[in-house]
C-alpha cells in the first residue's frame, strides 16, 4: 500500500517542482524595471551577507590577534576613515545615480563620458586635499591626543584618495547594475586582501598593533582601488564607446553638495558613538561597544542591498513623471526592506550573547547595548530607503537638514548620557536619533512628495 501510495503522490510533486522551476526561469528572463531590481537587489543581498560574515570573522580574529586595547584603537581611528571618506568623494558619488540615468536616457553621451571621467578626478584630486588637511590637523593636534593614536591616524590620512575613489566607482557601476563591480572590491575583497596580510603578520611573529593593522587597511584599499579601475574602464569602453567629453562641474556640485550633507551628516550619525565614547571610556569600553554595535548592524545589510537597487528607479520613474509606478515601487522597495530587517533581528539577538563571546568573554557586556540599538534599525527599516527617494527626486537639502538634526541630537544625548551610562547610554542616543530621522522623513515625504513611506499602510476606503 505505501508502494502505490507513492506512486501516486510522485507526479503532483514533480509537477509542483517543474512549476517553480519554470516560474524561476521565467523571473530570471523578466526584464521588467521590477524584476531588474529585485535580482540587483538580491545580488546586493547576496554580497552583504557574505560580506558580513567575512567581516564579522575578520573582526573576531582581529580583536583576538590584538588584544582588547590594539582593538579599540584601531576601532576609533577606522571610525574616523569611514566618517571623513564619506565626506571625500564630494558627493559625487551618490550623485552618479542621479546623473548617470539622466544622461543616458537624454542620449547626452558627452555628458555621460564628462561625468564618468572627470568625477573621478575631481574626487581623487579633493580627497588627497582632504587628506593632506588632516595630516597636518592631527600633526598640530599631537599635544592633546593620546600619543598610541597619532601614528595611526596620520597613516589613515593616506587611506582617503583610494577609499573616495572606490565610492566613486561603486556609484558609476551601481548606475549600470553592475552590483558585483560595484560591491565586490569594497565589502569583499578589500577585506579578504586585509585578513590575508594581517593573517600572514600574525603568522610570522610580526606585532599585530594598531600601526600595523592601520598600515595594512591602507595597503588593502590601494591594491583593491587599482584593480577595480581597471575592471570599470574596461566596461564603460564597450558600453559607451570613445568620444567627446563634456562637463556641467556647477551642476554636478549643485546636486553633490546637499547629497554629500545627506551621506556626511549620516555615517556621523552612525559613528559619533563611538568617537563620543574615546572621551569618556577606555579602549577596551570602545571594543566592547564596537562589536556589540557592529553585530547588531549585520541587520543593516538589508536596507544596503535595496537602496543598492532602487536609487536610479526613483530617477527614472520621476522623470518619466510615472507617478503610479514610482509609489508602487517605493512601497515595495520598503516592504523588502523591513520584513527581512525583521526577522534578521529576531536572529542575531536570540544569538547575541554567543555572538559576542566569540570576540571574548568581556565582549559579551555589550549585549544591553545591542538590544537598544535595535530598535533604531527597525525604525529606519520600516521606511525603507527613502532618503534615497528624496535625494533622487531634488529633496537632498531637505534630507540633508533632517540627518544634520538626528547627528546633533545623537551628539548632544552622547554628552549627556555617556558619561553616567556608559556604553547603554550610547546606545540609547543613537537609538533615539534613528528613530527621530525615521519620524521626520516619513513626515516630509508625505509633506513634499505626497508619498507614503512606511510599512504599514491604510487599506483604501470602500
Amino acid at each position: 500500500m505505501a508502494l502505490i501510495g507513492s506512486e501516486t503522490s510522485a507526479p503532483p510533486a514533480r509537477a509542483a517542482l517543474a512549476g517553480l522551476l519554470a516560474k524561476v526561469r521565467e523571473w530570471r528572463e523578466d526584464g521588467s524595471h521590477t524584476s531588474i531590481a529585485q535580482k540587483v537587489a538580491g545580488g546586493a543581498f547576496l554580497i552583504r551577507v557574505f560580506s558580513a560574515a567575512l567581516v564579522f570573522g575578520s573582526q573576531i580574529l582581529f580583536a583576538r590577534w590584538m588584544g582588547s586595547f590594539e582593538f579599540g584603537i584601531y576601532v576609533y581611528v577606522f571610525a574616523w576613515v569611514l566618517v571623513i571618506g564619506e565626506f571625500a568623494d564630494l558627493g559625487l558619488a551618490p550623485a552618479a545615480q542621479r546623473f548617470i540615468p539622466e544622461y543616458a536616457s537624454a542620449r547626452s553621451m558627452a555628458l555621460l563620458r564628462g561625468f564618468i571621467c572627470y568625477s573621478r578626478w575631481l574626487t581623487v584630486g579633493g580627497a588627497s586635499l582632504i587628506g593632506a588637511v588632516g595630516a597636518v590637523a592631527v600633526k598640530l593636534a599631537e599635544p592633546l591626543l593620546s600619543d598610541y593614536v597619532v601614528l595611526p591616524l596620520m597613516i589613515a590620512c593616506v587611506t582617503l584618495p583610494f577609499y573616495a575613489l572606490m565610492q566613486m566607482q561603486d556609484g558609476i557601476a551601481r548606475s549600470y547594475n553592475w552590483v558585483q563591480l560595484a560591491l565586490m572590491p569594497m565589502y569583499v575583497i578589500r577585506h579578504v586582501a586585509m585578513l590575508g596580510m594581517l593573517g600572514i603578520a600574525y603568522m610570522a611573529g610580526l606585532p599585530t598593533d594598531a600601526v600595523t593593522v592601520v598600515s595594512v587597511l591602507a595597503l588593502s584599499l590601494a591594491l583593491t582601488a587599482i584593480g577595480q579601475t581597471v575592471v570599470l574602464n574596461r566596461r564603460l569602453t564597450a558600453e559607451m564607446g570613445k568620444g567627446p567629453r563634456q562637463a556641467e562641474v556647477r551642476t554636478w556640485f549643485a546636486v553633490s553638495l546637499p547629497m554629500l550633507m545627506v551621506g556626511g551628516f549620516y555615517l556621523l550619525l552612525t559613528h559619533t558613538d563611538i568617537l563620543v565614547l574615546q572621551h569618556f571610556c577606555t579602549p577596551e569600553q570602545v571594543a566592547t561597544y564596537y562589536a556589540a554595535s557592529k553585530t547588531i548592524a549585520l541587520v543593516s545589510f538589508v536596507y544596503f542591498a535595496v537602496s543598492a537597487a532602487v536609487a536610479h528607479r526613483f530617477t527614472e520613474y520621476h522623470v518619466a513623471g510615472d507617478r503610479e509606478r514610482l509609489s508602487q515601487f517605493l512601497n515595495d522597495a520598503i516592504k523588502w526592506t523591513f520584513w527581512p530587517s525583521a526577522a534578521a533581528t529576531a536572529g542575531i539577538l536570540l544569538l547575541g550573547e554567543w555572538l559576542l563571546g566569540l570576540f571574548g568573554p568581556v565582549f559579551v557586556e555589550g549585549f544591553q547595548a545591542m538590544i537598544i540599538l535595535a530598535a533604531g534599525l527597525l525604525a529606519r527599516a520600516a521606511v525603507g530607503p527613502v532618503e534615497r527617494l528624496l535625494t533622487m527626486l531634488g529633496e537632498q537639502r531637505i534630507c540633508a537638514t533632517i540627518y544634520a538634526f538626528a547627528f546633533v541630537l545623537n551628539l548632544s544625548l552622547c554628552f549627556v548620557l555617556i558619561p553616567t551610562l556608559g556604553i547603554e547610554g550610547a546606545a540609547i542616543s543613537t537609538a533615539m536619533a534613528m528613530i527621530s530621522e525615521s519620524a521626520l522623513l516619513f513626515y516630509v515625504t508625505r509633506k513634499r512628495l505626497k508619498l507614503h513611506a512606511f510599512v504599514w499602510r491604510r487599506a483604501p476606503a470602500q
